[in-house]
């Protein structure tokens, strides 16, 4: 089985917990960590999400972006906004908000998981289509992931 990576999407719906016992194939994202520390509910949730950071670091298993792929990031941001001004005829309309910033997230995470070699799992199927697009990365749907 090749590499594998969640999308924040898959954590929460899927309400998985049990983050520190996942298999050898399997990369944490750093861009995910830390949209679930920077959501979570408390303290001690907080420290949770630290300690897997600490530990995915050591073992080498955790996907932090590089200055290529903020680069790379940024190209796709552009690329996306430039096709979703021409499906609009020219007028570009404003995004409802947070969805920009989610959507720079979804493309660093699918950047940096292409230099792994890594499958994106996601329930953010739409997003990550389109993101895939310009970046070639490996996108998996969550439902097609599990029922296998």
């Amino acid at each position: 089985m090749p590499y594998f990576t969640y999308d924040t999407s898959v954590i929460i719906s899927r309400k998985l917990r049990r983050l520190d016992g996942m298999p050898g194939k399997f990369l944490m994202s750093a861009i995910v960590l830390m949209e679930l520390t920077g959501s979570a509910n408390d303290n001690s949730e907080r420290k949770v999400y630290e300690q897997l950071f600490e530990g995915y670091r050591k073992q080498e298993r955790l996907i932090v972006p590089s200055a290529d792929d903020w680069l790379l990031t940024s190209k796709i941001l552009f690329l996306l906004t430039h096709a979703r001004r021409h499906s609009q005829r020219g007028k570009l309309k404003p995004l409802p908000p947070g969805v920009a910033q989610r959507l720079a997230l979804d493309v660093l995470i699918a950047v940096s998981a292409r230099r792994w070699n890594a499958i994106v799992v996601t329930e953010n199927w739409t997003d990550f289509k389109a993101i895939q697009r310009y970046c070639n990365a490996k996108i998996v749907k969550a439902a097609e992931f599990f029922d296998s």
